[in-house]
């Protein structure tokens, strides 16, 4: 029988430039994406009110909050996603992730 290898932890940096050609259709995503069941209300910070406007007013912070960085895996065979950092800017880009 073989045996398997100690499972090895590996960082994936990533940068990735969009465009967003329907600004009211990413921030209504985000805002519905703040009513699903998994969310208690009672232990966060702010309401949903409070939170939905703030996912209007702010389209970076609305597609960061909806990005799914998880699937950049999928469909890899022996790769599982761990966890990860994903935010949105706009703007210049930095210095540490030059422009292609």
């Amino acid at each position: 029988m073989d045996e398997q290898p100690e499972p090895v932890t590996l960082h994936l940096y990533c940068r990735v430039d969009v465009v967003v050609t329907d600004a009211a259709a990413v921030t209504g995503h985000a805002v519905a994406d703040l009513r699903t069941p998994g969310i208690d209300w009672s232990t966060e910070e702010d309401d949903l009110d409070t939170a939905a406007e703030e996912r209007r007013a702010h389209l970076t912070t609305s597609l960061a909050s909806v990005a799914d960085i998880s699937r950049l895996v999928d469909d890899i065979p022996g790769v599982e996603f761990r966890g990860g950092h994903c935010w949105a800017e706009s703007g210049p880009v930095r210095e540490a992730f030059p422009a292609p």
